[in-house]
């Protein structure tokens, strides 16, 4: 894709740390934009290199170096380096998809709309991208710059909060390419879950044991109905059945962090064994 001469008033911001395999295609999908920013904490590979060949070429890249905040903190400070009228939230490992790129003329051009939410399109191992209809929820991505920020608090998950009206972009989304093995998946649903945990006990959150029967069934039934991953086959009941496997180790991780602190692991005595 060459980068075109008409530029909308919009800057992408991006927070990676080596993702050599993926953000070339994000940011030449990214070729519309006005200005692309960039907060690199520290990337080892050629994720840098690939990005200077980019400006090289002309994309409107900005790079800025910054220590590891928490997604939250993170992805607050690359908003704050935005220069542009409006403000698009993407990661590495997604790219704009052609007709989300044909709509957002007419997305930042509507009067009294602050904010768009966006929906994404996941790549299944042995499938491929979910069709348009198997869609995720809509997530605030596309903002006025000044009208919302995010919270650093948030260790992961993290969102906008913005003041004004939000709406739903109607066409196109996200293209959301990683394709991991599900040894590799289960890794990341392990992350994530203790993240979400300490974040909510960090809120001051009571541990909620009664979701561990509930929360994994209704995650894997929106999942796989409500968001229609069951068009995807095997592939798509597996990325279900990972959901809700994330969401028992959460409230699971949040029920032994207070267990524990009740009852700090500690051997019994000799005494206390005999019956078994």
């Amino acid at each position: 894709m060459t980068v075109p001469n008409q530029k909308l008033a919009i800057s992408a911001f991006i927070i990676c740390q080596d993702e050599e395999r993926f953000i070339e295609r994000c940011i030449r999908s990214l070729a519309i934009c006005a200005e692309i920013v960039v907060v690199d904490s520290g990337s080892t590979d050629r994720t840098l290199d690939i990005l200077a060949a980019l400006t090289a070429e002309g994309f409107p890249i900005v790079v800025f170096r910054e220590p590891w905040r928490g997604y939250g903190g993170q992805k607050q400070f690359a908003l704050e380096q935005c220069k542009q009228p409006w403000c698009l939230s993407i990661d590495s490992d997604e790219r704009l998809s052609p007709q989300l790129i044909a709509d957002l003329p007419r997305l930042i051009g509507e009067p009294g709309v602050v904010g768009w939410r966006v929906t994404r399109y996941p790549f299944l191992d042995g499938f491929g991208y979910a069709p348009p209809q198997a869609k995720e929820r809509f997530n605030l991505r596309l903002l006025r710059n000044g009208a919302g920020a995010f919270d650093a608090a948030d260790k992961v998950h993290e969102g906008l909060r913005v003041r004004g009206e939000v709406r739903k972009a109607p066409r196109g989304g996200l293209l959301h390419f990683r394709p991991i093995q599900l040894y590799e998946q289960f890794l990341k649903e392990n992350k994530y879950s203790t993240l979400k945990a300490g974040m909510k006990a960090d809120q001051g959150r009571r541990p909620e044991p009664w979701k561990m029967l509930f929360a994994p069934p209704m995650y894997f039934l929106r999942l796989y109905f409500h968001n229609g991953l069951w068009r995807c086959g095997w592939a798509g009941f597996i990325r279900a059945a990972t959901g809700g496997v994330y969401a028992f180790l959460t409230e699971a991780k949040r029920w032994e962090t207070a267990a524990i602190a009740r009852t700090p692991p500690s051997e019994p005595d000799q005494g206390d064994l005999d019956r078994y």
